[in-house]
């Protein structure tokens, strides 16, 4: 039991939130990049480009809030060691920050996590903890925090209370503003993967509450039971197999996850993921993580039946990290080759090379 005097918690308090903030400051927005395709003449598409945070990922947002809502909560303090279950960017931006406030991290996460992501954790003093199965990383996480009279930070329960879903420069915010001088100023759509559910959370009620038009889709990879608790409405949905496109997917209902807040689901398959990654990595002269090529699979669904119906108008999507942290898997050829993906991914290639 921590017995530190109360001015000093304060004082530690005070100083935290304020090295948080200057974080916020240096790091508040991110580009928001404009692509035309010729195959959609009426359709204009952007990607808000997440890996331009300081710690390489969308998750820097979600970091931020976490570590915010946890020291105000008082669940954090001095010398609290930060616990969380991730299977990457969470954990890197949550080690980015427990460096910022010099407190321990670990990390508990899938054996098949990307070595770029573990070293980018261990770059920022972080530990982490391998587990063999994705399901294991809820339990493992909470008993490192009680061994070590620490915090759980738990992303997949708090993310979508810890985040200012009214406003405050979030990420919805930020994609309307600036969005405000082009040609389609409200998005017909805006796609997202769902990891904790915390992104497709704010956006959805953010529109809501500024009374937006905009529909929120969000793009479920191979495994991941969010699909099907969306149609079915049940939470006790399980899978025996963790998604192979990390950040995104789970094999249970996660707490963070509101699925009365999305408008739209589309199911993915990992093959599409990967293809589409490719693809858009292409387009942008750019490399975007498997996420990233999930989004932009769902973007191309949703504008092939906008244009079906003679539609015109805007889709947003997110650049969720870079693809620098897969060069040893998805971007990898042979990596492709080992696990059955490089075939169908040269297939769907060919066919958004047709659209």
């Amino acid at each position: 039991m921590n017995h530190t005097p109360l001015h000093t918690k304060s004082s530690w308090i005070g100083d935290a939130i304020s090295k948080i903030e200057a974080d916020y400051q240096r790091s508040a927005d991110t580009h928001l990049i404009y692509l035309k395709l010729p195959a959609f003449p009426d359709i204009d598409f952007y990607f808000k480009d997440e890996s331009t945070h300081p710690s390489g990922s969308l998750k820097h947002r979600l970091a931020r809030s976490l570590f915010l809502y946890a020291i105000c909560n008082g669940w954090v303090h001095e010398g609290t060691t930060i616990v969380e279950a991730s299977s990457g960017s969470t954990a890197v931006s949550e080690a980015y920050f427990a460096k910022l406030l010099g407190l321990p991290f670990v990390a508990v996460m899938p054996k098949s996590t990307s070595t770029d992501k573990i070293q980018a954790i261990e770059f920022y003093g972080g530990r982490c903890h391998y587990v063999d199965h994705p399901a294991e990383v809820y339990e493992v996480s909470r008993k490192i925090a009680q061994e070590t009279d620490g915090h759980f930070m738990d992303q997949f329960t708090f993310a979508e209370r810890a985040t200012d879903w009214r406003g405050n420069n979030n990420i919805a915010e930020s994609i309307f503003r600036q969005m405000k001088h082009e040609k389609y100023p409200v998005p017909k759509w805006i796609v997202t993967g769902a990891g904790t559910g915390g992104t497709s959370a704010t956006l959805g009620r953010y529109v809501r509450y500024e009374q937006h038009a905009t529909q929120i889709c969000v793009v479920d990879p191979e495994n991941s039971v969010f699909f099907e608790f969306w149609k079915n409405n049940n939470p006790g949905l399980c899978s025996e197999v963790g998604s192979r496109v990390e950040g995104i997917g789970r094999p249970r209902v996660e707490p963070s996850f509101l699925r009365t807040v999305v408008d739209h689901m589309i199911q993915v398959p990992d093959a599409g993921s990967f293809a589409a990654m490719l693809t858009l990595s292409s387009l942008l002269n750019k490399r975007v993580g498997g996420s990233t090529g999930t989004n932009f699979w769902g973007v191309l669904e949703l504008a092939k039946e906008m244009k079906t119906n003679g539609e015109a108008g805007s889709i947003v999507t997110l650049i969720c990290d870079s693809g620098e942290r897969y060069m040893n898997t998805y971007h990898n050829e042979s990596w492709l080759k080992t696990n059955g993906y490089s075939e169908e991914v040269v297939r769907h290639q060919l066919a958004m090379n047709l659209i």
